[in-house]
C-alpha cells in the first residue's frame, strides 16, 4: 500500500445479497461526490437483468456506474482476473476526476482480486490448449478433470468437472510452470496501490435479512424472470453447459428448471429463495475472514446506518 500522504479514499461496501449494498452506496455516493464500481460477477453480463438486482437506470442516472454491462454473455468466460483489471481502470478514472470511488458487491472472490491481485501465471498457449480439447472431445467425459486430479488435486476440487476453460488453464499453469497450480497461486501477486482503504460491512438481522430475500426472489418471478431466462436460453444456448455461465446463477438455473418442466412454479421460486439465502450465508462467512471491515447491525437502506456510515467515513477521509 502506498504512503498514507500519497493515497486516495476508496471506500468498500460488502454484505449479504439483499442487504442494501445498492442503497447505502447510492447515498455515500450522493454525500461524498462518488461513483460506483459494481463487483457481481452476474451484473457484468448485457442483458441479464431481473435476475441479477443490478441498480435500476434511475440510479445509474443518479451516479454514475462502472463494470455493468461490460461482458458478452455468448463467452461466459469473465474472470477475476479480467475484472480486476477493469475496475482498477475505472478506479483511475474516477480518482483522475476527483470523484470518491466506491466499491459495491457481494462477490468475494472478485474483490479480493481488485484489492489483493491474483497471481497472474504464464502466457496462454493456444496449441496445448487445442490438444486438450482434442483429448477431452476424444475420451470419456471427466477425462480432463482426472489429469488435473493427479496434477494438483487441491486445485481440481475447487473446480467443476464440467468447467472445461478453468480446468484447461489450470492444466496449462502446472504443466508450464512444472508446479501445482495451488502451490503458486500464493506467488506474484499484485495488491492496488495509492489507495487508502475504508471497509464498511452490512449484517443485518439473519432473520430480516431472509425474509428479504424471500420477498425479493418471488418478486423477481412476478417481475418477468421466467420471460427474461426463456429469452435468454434462446439466445445464448451454448452457455447452458457451462457451470458458471450467467444462465446457471441463481435465480436463472431455477427458472430454466420450470422451463423445462422439472418443477412446478412454486417449487422453482421455493428454490431460488433457499438458495439465495444459502448464498447470503456463504458471502457472510467469506467477508468476516477479510480484515478491517467495519460492521454496520443493520440494513443499508435505514437512515441510521447510512449515517453511521457516513461518520465512519468522514472521520478517515
Amino acid at each position: 500500500m502506498a504512503d498514507q500522504q500519497d493515497s486516495s479514499p476508496l471506500i468498500v461496501i460488502v454484505g449479504a445479497t439483499a442487504s442494501g449494498k445498492t442503497a447505502l452506496s447510492l447515498a455515500l455516493a450522493e454525500r461524498f461526490g462518488g461513483e460506483v464500481v459494481s463487483c457481481d460477477s452476474v451484473a457484468v453480463y448485457r442483458d441479464f437483468e431481473i435476475g441479477t438486482a443490478k441498480p435500476s437506470r434511475e440510479q445509474r442516472q443518479r451516479v454514475p456506474h462502472y463494470l455493468i454491462d461490460v461482458a458478452d454473455p455468448a463467452l461466459a468466460n469473465f474472470t477475476a482476473g479480467e475484472y480486476a483489471r477493469l475496475a482498477r481502470i475505472a478506479l483511475q478514472d474516477i480518482r483522475s476526476r476527483k470523484k470518491l470511488p466506491i466499491v459495491v458487491g457481494g462477490t468475494g472472490l472478485y474483490l479480493r482480486a481488485l484489492l489483493d491481485g491474483l497471481f497472474s501465471g504464464p502466457q496462454r498457449s493456444q496449441e496445448l490448449r487445442d490438444r486438450l480439447r482434442e483429448s477431452a472431445a476424444a475420451k470419456p467425459a471427466g477425462y480432463l478433470h482426472r489429469i488435473l486430479q493427479r496434477m494438483d488435486a487441491p486445485a481440481a476440487a475447487t473446480i467443476h468437472p464440467n468447467d472445461t476453460p478453468k480446468i484447461v488453464r489450470a492444466i496449462e499453469i502446472c504443466m508450464a510452470t512444472r508446479e501445482k497450480m495451488t502451490d503458486i497461486w500464493k506467488q506474484g501477486r499484485d495488491p492496488l496501490t495509492g489507495f487508502r482503504i475504508i471497509r464498511v460491512g452490512l449484517n443485518p438481522d439473519r432473520h430480516l435479512l431472509y425474509e428479504r430475500i424471500n420477498t425479493r426472489s418471488a418478486r423477481m418471478f412476478e417481475d418477468g424472470l421466467m420471460d427474461e431466462t426463456h429469452h435468454l436460453a434462446d439466445r445464448y444456448p451454448q452457455t447452458l453447459a457451462i457451470p458458471n455461465s450467467p444462465l446457471n446463477s441463481l435465480g436463472y438455473r431455477q427458472a430454466l428448471k420450470f422451463i423445462r418442466g422439472e418443477c412446478s412454479l412454486a417449487e422453482a421460486i421455493s428454490a431460488t429463495q433457499q438458495a439465495h439465502r444459502n448464498y447470503a450465508k456463504r458471502q457472510l462467512t467469506w467477508f468476516r475472514q477479510e480484515r478491517d471491515i467495519q460492521w454496520l447491525t443493520g440494513f443499508g437502506d435505514a437512515p441510521e446506518i447510512q449515517q453511521q456510515a457516513v461518520e465512519i467515513i468522514a472521520k478517515q477521509m
